[in-house]
């Protein structure tokens, strides 16, 4: 260690009281996190990349310092389900540490990391005051059936209107509109329960018509129309 003159002339004195870090919670526990191992926690967190064209939310469940789980949902950008796929076999088995000094390939990815780890080091996560936290595999509460990310896709103009696309009971086929041409109620598909009805072995046309339902006054519509095309 090399110290500077000024330094080097100066008298010691004697240090005082080292309470060490304020406890945080984790798992149930106030913790003194003095090292990597010390954080447990399952969190979220979401990230944009510079140009904010995509946006990611991160899912990660730690356990001792060490990534367990990893969940990578992504939104708005081609490559970035890419950058997801190769995240997804990066996070695993690292400490939170070396997964924020990790490159993630997609900047979104990378922004939802660190943002993440602000959060479980300072005791904010969501099993915060959970003892035990929660087992590995809880990522996967937050996808809809079918172990698919719950998306919503909304588009409207002026000149055109609303036009629903995605909602979180599925895929919309088709809108209902009343007398005054106003959304009333829509057709969807749940596309994860079809698809694994496919798997299944059931037939695609049965498959499509189990997953199939309708929300709000679909039946009281004046006029069905296909948000796509119509």
């Amino acid at each position: 260690m090399n110290y500077s003159s000024e330094v080097e002339a100066m008298m010691c004195i004697a240090k005082g009281p080292n309470n060490g870090p304020s406890p945080i919670p984790a798992e149930g526990k106030w913790v003194q996190a003095k090292e990597v191992k010390d954080i447990s926690g399952l969190t979220h967190g979401v990230g944009w990349c510079a140009p904010q064209q995509g946006a990611c939310k991160l899912t990660l469940n730690v356990k001792d310092g060490i990534i367990q789980e990893a969940l990578i949902e992504t939104v708005g950008c081609t490559g970035m389900t890419h950058s997801a796929a190769m995240a997804a076999e990066i996070l695993s088995g690292k400490t939170i540490l070396e997964a924020l000094n990790t490159d993630l390939v997609c900047d979104a990815i990378n922004v939802a990391m660190r943002e993440l780890f602000l959060q479980i080091v300072y005791g904010r996560s969501q099993t915060a005051f959970s003892e035990g936290g929660l087992p590995i595999g809880a990522g996967l509460e937050d996808l809809g059936k079918g172990l698919r990310s719950v998306t919503g896709t909304m588009y409207g103009t002026i000149a055109k209107g609303p036009r629903y696309l995605e909602a979180a009971e599925g895929y919309v086929v088709e809108l209902g509109l009343d007398a005054d041409d106003e959304i009333i109620g829509y057709k969807f598909v749940k596309i994860g329960p079809m698809m694994e009805s496919i798997a299944k072995g059931v037939e695609p046309g049965e498959a499509l018509e189990k997953a199939t339902g309708t929300y709000g006054r679909f039946a009281d519509a004046v006029k069905t129309i296909n948000p796509r095309h119509e």
